[in-house]
């Protein structure tokens, strides 16, 4: 078997036949170069959007395995229709969707996580066509039911079946040229890395970063994929998401990341005794609500205060929660607070460098921005603040850190 090379395209790269065209010129490359191409496509842009919008038309709360059958489609249309013009062009292909393939995931529908890919059909199908064109984003559980792997779920599809093919490299195609130290339209300074690591790329993913999705990332590092991130539009390299090398680490920030989708819970004057956190925590954990930040203050007079934050689509879920336990946990009162988002500073460089968290601190006091909660990991420290400062905290740690370094 050649070199297979697998290309994923999101839903802006394929949303309307001039898209497409661009798509296929992509694609030629390495087919010119010897190589066998596998092509994952979402739907076009807002197709998944309106098909959503269609099924709550038809009722308020919709069969999850329903519901991915209908959203299923969009991405069936995409390579349908990239296949008919790729053939027209002489190029050999076929559609491939995921019950085809098969790759076969769990039941969570809506948000199923892949178990396995048949790498050897898949190669079958190579040794009779060219270029593969796979929908992206579907699964199929061992019932035969359709499942859907989440929002972004294509660029998963795209990294396991790439593992699945141990393929030359994994290329994800979007309307960025790359991945950059933040977020350029609300840092006109950003710069695009030429490298990031796996564990880089996992924290820019968690904290909102919409280039990758954070599974398809777990993926590439679990499986050592070479992954490409670049710009359908554009000839220019982008950036090569990889494993962590001694260059990498000689930079102490890589990257100043944001979350505005957060939210913050305090259960005030809590009961400070054994086993309370896990009355809190476990039902939390068992509705499958994320929890991120945790801080519990210093007890006063047997209490104390447990404040932490979770996605805001979950703040309510989690108050009503919270509500229910109250006799079993005796908290005085809960507060909760959706004005809040979290700003962050990666790079695998702060394992060998001391001071960050200084140069931070001081960073956000010369600004004025109250820090409400910290966290930290080997590569990361993030902070809670104010969501009103988050534009001006995220330039400001960029400049601090980013703007000082040789980026690349």
């Amino acid at each position: 078997m050649k070199n297979i090379v697998v290309q994923k395209f999101g839903g802006t790269s394929v949303r309307n036949l001039e898209c497409m065209r661009q798509v296929l010129q992509n694609v030629r490359r390495p087919l010119g170069a010897g190589s066998k191409v596998i092509v994952v496509l979402s739907a076009m842009a807002g197709e998944t959007n309106r098909l959503l919008a269609l099924a709550k038309e038809w009722s308020s709360c919709p069969d999850a395995a329903e519901l991915d059958s209908l959203v299923s489609t969009g991405e069936q249309i995409s390579v349908a229709l990239f296949a008919i013009m790729a053939k027209d062009e002489g190029i050999n292909c076929r559609s491939v969707l995921g019950f085809q393939v098969p790759i076969v995931s769990n039941d969570s529908y809506g948000k199923a996580r892949i178990g396995s890919i048949d790498s050897e059909k898949l190669i079958g199908m190579l040794e009779d066509h060219d270029v593969l064109v796979v929908a992206g984003f579907q699964g199929v559980d061992e019932h035969g039911r359709i499942t859907t792997l989440g929002r972004g779920g294509s660029d998963t599809s795209a990294v396991a079946v790439a593992a699945a093919l141990k393929a030359e490299v994994c290329e994800i195609y979007t309307d960025v040229p790359g991945v950059f130290t933040t977020d350029p339209n609300m840092c006109a300074e950003a710069k695009k890395l030429d490298r990031i690591s796996y564990d880089e790329m996992l924290e820019m993913a968690s904290m909102g970063a919409k280039v990758l999705q954070i599974r398809s990332v777990e993926f590439a590092k679990k499986y050592n994929v070479v992954v490409h991130v670049r710009s359908t539009f554009s000839d220019e390299p982008g950036t090569i998401v990889t494993q962590e090398d001694a260059n990498m680490e000689t930079v102490q920030v890589s990257g100043v990341a944001y979350d505005k989708d957060q939210a913050q819970v305090t259960l005030v004057g809590v009961l400070d005794e054994p086993g309370v956190c896990a009355s809190v925590f476990t039902p939390i954990a068992e509705k499958k609500i994320l929890v991120d930040m945790i801080v519990q203050n210093p007890s006063k007079e047997g209490r104390t205060d447990i404040t932490f934050t979770v996605g805001r689509a979950d703040l309510d879920a989690t108050l009503r929660l919270m509500e229910a336990l109250k006799p079993e946990i005796g908290f005085k009162a809960l507060l909760s607070d959706k004005s809040v988002s979290k700003v962050s500073v990666i790079g695998v460089g702060m394992r060998n460098h001391s001071g960050v968290a200084a140069q931070a601190f001081r960073a956000m006091r010369d600004e004025n921005i109250n820090i409400l909660m910290i966290s930290t990991s080997e590569i990361k420290l993030s902070c809670l603040i104010e969501d009103k400062y988050t534009e001006l905290a995220v330039r400001t740690l960029h400049q601090t850190f980013v703007g000082q370094e040789q980026v690349g």
